[in-house]
């Protein structure tokens, strides 16, 4: 199995974030994308309209494209399979110690020439676990990821500092989101992540993406772990514990 070395352990810690490329194979992306696809078909035949303006964004070839659909590791066996990957598995665990379960994850889209961006948040904040430590977020490049289709920008370094509090613009209540005038002090840089690869991002870490400004996809899937240990006694929306995925 794959593990990080000493050099990345210590890069994770001081800026909270981490790219490692080539987790995955072009095969795997493509059998994840196929089914992603195929979901997403799915579901957009089954929304109501207060649904589809929630979550499609446009369309690509005459089909709507959703903005993202929740816990893909818990109802679809492909992205059950990237998330157990024995390499995935042991980098975790270096992060957040032993028995990591997927708590929540989710499936961005971001389509060609309009996908939306996600404004500036942190993940600790929307989950409020026992210990800020003990979660770590794998985000998985179906496509390359890069400045030009909407990567992530990480403010490095603000794993260390406090979890801010966050607000939700009129109208998206599930948008949670750091105010602008909080943002001041920070700056935010390009995480660019090559197809298969994984960015492991500390959940205190500020972090947003950009919009797509490409005629290419964007899509990923972001696995939220936890250690065994862990538990979400805070959290700002509310997760289902049922849809928890252990290994």
């Amino acid at each position: 199995m794959e593990a990080l070395n000493t050099d990345e352990m210590a890069a994770y810690g001081r800026v909270g974030h981490l790219t490692v490329a080539s987790v995955f194979s072009a095969t795997e992306m493509d059998a994840a994308i196929a089914d992603a696809d195929a979901w997403a078909d799915h579901e957009v035949a089954a929304m109501d309209a207060a649904d589809r303006a929630w979550y499609v964004e446009g369309e690509v070839d005459g089909r709507p494209v959703l903005r993202k659909l929740d816990n893909p590791v818990y109802l679809r066996p492909a992205f059950r399979a990237l998330a157990r990957n024995a390499d995935l598995l042991a980098r975790v665990e270096q992060i957040i110690g032993p028995d990591p379960q997927v708590l929540f994850s989710q499936l961005f889209f971001k389509s060609p020439g309009g996908g939306g961006p996600k404004p500036v948040h942190q993940d600790n904040f929307y989950f409020g676990p026992n210990d800020i430590e003990g979660m770590v977020t794998a985000w998985i490049a179906l496509d390359d990821a890069d400045e030009e289709n909407g990567c992530l920008y990480y403010a490095d370094g603000s794993n260390q500092d406090p979890i801010i509090p966050h607000t939700a613009p009129a109208g998206e209540p599930f948008n949670l989101l750091v105010p602008d005038h909080l943002m001041v002090d920070y700056e935010m840089t390009a995480a660019p992540v090559p197809r298969g690869g994984v960015s492991f991002h500390h959940g205190n870490t500020l972090h947003q993406s950009s919009d797509n400004q490409s005629d290419r996809w964007r899509r990923a899937c972001a696995i939220h772990y936890a250690n065994g240990k862990t538990e979400l006694v805070q959290p700002a929306l509310s997760y289902d514990p049922t849809v928890i995925v252990t290994f």
